[in-house]
């Protein structure tokens, strides 16, 4: 038995979070780790198989607002820094810490199971067998962008697929004709370094996208990032914004890239410094949508088709937890709603980390969500209770709905600025509940208690 303890599950950028934040505060935990070694999907070719970095992936958040509040990135880093130094860093921070020795590697969670008090039976295997031990809660940091979603189109291919995440480098694809589907960032960065090998790379998209470089005017596109940026009703931040993309590029049209239907900010940005020049230089040419597969060609939705050797989907992820049983928790359609993108309305004690999509980077959110987490089971914050957390949940979704467009994309989108002050307001109307749970035990108003407990 360990009802004391915390099950930490993975050690990627949002499992280490976690585990600092509950060392520092001298919450007992356990954090399994699958691979090897820390870093998640910055440790490229991790051993344990979730990893989707390629060998020239860099950050798309500079340096200063990747790096968790009490640990920056060292001076001597570039701004955008590849995933070599960043798993340099992220190792550094474990080892200032000091918890490397609660984290157990090459050990797998297998199983998670509600028992029906609040605690969980965690099944591990690893070389030494499979024990299951009792926790009194379960952080879930394993990450979502491992597990690939992968598209049906009509017909067959007689080529080569693939999806992004297991594409590494270009090896094997010179004098090729590449095909890329989708216009996420590593389906852009993919594009544009198969184009230097390729006979030809194909980007196709079905609602084109805001492209939006890495520098405007001199500065990291995430320097404009600021509270005062988020403070601007939404309009304006889009007038802005298409301000700002203007003087640093010019419209993305006079490259040969095509506008979006969609409003600006209705859509994940799509950052990349360089696939408007490769589309100017005709390196990466641009086609809709696929319509059908037929052998070696694929045919588009403009009647157009090209003949294709090598087909790389960069068509997202799943939401995916394979310790769970289906009948506890299975996402569908990405859809998993939770309570500030951290806990489950229905399942005391289980809490997910990283699991959102900001316009900026996911390291200090997940920090942010472990001390609040911390603070939940060190009993001095209380949570709303089940009705509260789904009306919360419900105004979110509207939220969402109203901002972005309809797709399995943005269902765990946030701000970045604004999602930092959610966490920060919560914690402190938590502290109040807590503070009026705790009066109410003595003002014999035990319904006020029992509603708020």
């Amino acid at each position: 038995m360990a009802l004391d303890r915390v099950c930490i599950i993975g050690a990627g950028s949002s499992g280490i979070a976690a585990a600092k934040i509950l060392h520092e505060r001298g919450i007992a935990f356990d954090c399994f780790e699958k691979g090897s070694g820390i870093g998640g999907n910055w440790r490229y070719m991790n051993d344990n198989g979730m990893s989707s970095a390629y060998k020239s992936l860099h950050i798309n958040s500079s340096k200063g607002q990747m790096s968790y509040s009490d640990f920056p990135m060292p001076e001597d880093y570039p701004q955008y820094a590849n995933h070599s130094q960043v798993l340099k860093y992220f190792e550094s921070y474990v080892d200032h810490f000091g918890f490397r020795d609660k984290i157990t590697f090459k050990t797998e969670v297998s199983r998670v199971a509600p028992v029906g008090d609040g605690t969980y039976d965690v099944t591990i295997k690893n070389a030494n067998g499979e024990r299951t031990q009792r926790y009194g809660a379960v952080i879930v940091a394993n990450g979502h962008h491992w597990c690939p979603n992968l598209p049906k189109f009509p017909g067959e291919f007689t080529g080569k697929t693939m999806h992004t995440h297991d594409y590494k480098t270009p090896d094997g694809m010179a004098d090729k004709n590449i095909l890329v589907v989708g216009v996420g960032n590593s389906a852009c960065d993919i594009a544009c370094e198969t184009s230097r090998v390729a006979n030809q790379t194909y980007l196709s998209t079905r609602r084109s996208a805001y492209v939006l470089p890495k520098y405007i005017l001199g500065k990291t596109l995430d320097s404009y990032l600021t509270p005062l940026f988020f403070a601007l009703p939404l309009p304006l931040r889009r007038l802005y914004g298409q301000f700002l993309l203007y003087l640093a590029r010019g419209p993305q049209s006079a490259y040969g890239f095509p506008n979006p239907t969609h409003k600006f900010l209705s859509e994940h940005p799509t950052i990349s410094s360089e696939l408007l020049n490769f589309v100017g230089y005709g390196k990466v040419k641009i086609k809709p949508n696929i319509k059908e597969l037929a052998g070696d060609r694929v045919r588009f939705e403009d009647g157009t088709e090209q003949p294709i050797d090598i087909i790389i989907y960069g068509t997202g992820y799943k939401i995916a937890f394979p310790f769970f049983d289906k009948n506890f928790i299975n996402p569908q359609d990405n859809e998993f709603p939770l309570y500030k993108r951290v806990v489950h309305p229905e399942h005391p004690n289980l809490y997910f980390l990283g699991l959102l999509q900001p316009i900026g980077a996911i390291m200090p959110l997940a920090e942010w969500q472990s001390k609040w987490i911390a603070e939940v089971i060190a009993k001095n914050v209380s949570l709303p209770n089940k009705a509260e957390m789904l009306q919360g949940i419900e105004k979110e979704r509207r939220l969402l709905q109203k901002q972005y467009v309809n797709s399995k994309r943005h269902t765990m989108q946030v701000d970045f600025c604004p999602y930092i002050d959610e966490i920060k307001k919560e914690m402190k109307r938590g502290r109040k509940r807590k503070n009026y749970n705790f009066l109410s035990l003595f003002s014999g108003d035990r319904t006020v208690a029992e509603r708020l407990a």
